[in-house]
């Protein structure tokens, strides 16, 4: 069961028109589950703050890690339309997540063409960024992954995250980012900041 408190982020958009009923916030401790694999969904969210893992268990007991999503990312979206989630998450780190009543989404979706409009556009803009993040990860020598990476944005947390994010260990990392400071490519604006250099 999803446990609501006192809402201290925004609603973001499209959900911003939801009955308030509809929308809740949770704060999930690092390792907290938020949902089972298997359980009935009540809700899709929206992380606020923080980061969770998508992680799915195979027939034969193994453990796929699907996704990590971070802030700003929407989860469980695919729950709108199966009558299980499909893979368990848990928190990665302290998160506040926003849990999106399915109920109330799919009502509004079906009597609001520009509510259903928008909420296809975020998901397609997701999709995107998943693409994106599959393409960088096949990039080859690490240096150019990261470099490519922080063209693209993907360092907004820590350097350890990053490495995560873009495929790599934090010690290949931070060997790519110390080549690049040291070719002029990027430039280290402080501890664990680098910018790339145009």
């Amino acid at each position: 069961m999803i446990s609501i408190i006192m809402k201290n982020f925004p609603t973001p958009t499209p959900f911003d028109c939801l009955p308030p009923q509809a929308v809740g916030q949770t704060t999930f401790s690092r390792k907290q589950v938020v949902f089972h694999q298997g359980m009935i969904p009540q809700a899709l969210f929206h992380v606020a703050s923080g980061a969770v893992i998508l992680e799915r268990h195979t027939e034969a007991g193994q453990k796929v890690v699907l996704h990590r999503a971070g802030t700003g990312d929407l989860i469980a979206e695919a729950s709108l339309f199966s009558s299980a989630y499909h893979c368990t998450c848990i928190a990665d780190s302290d998160a506040t997540l926003i849990a999106l009543n399915k109920q109330a989404v799919l009502r509004m979706m079906a009597t609001n063409p520009e509510f259903a409009g928008a909420l296809v556009k975020k998901m397609a803009r997701q999709v995107q960024r998943y693409r994106r993040q599959l393409e960088l990860r096949t990039i080859l020598p690490a240096v150019d992954r990261v470099l490519a990476g922080l063209s693209d944005g993907w360092l907004q947390g820590s350097v350890m995250q990053f490495a995560s994010d873009i495929g790599l260990s934090h010690e290949a990392t931070y060997r790519a980012l110390s080549t690049l400071v040291a070719n002029g490519k990027i430039q280290k604006t402080g501890r664990g900041k680098y910018v790339a250099l145009s």
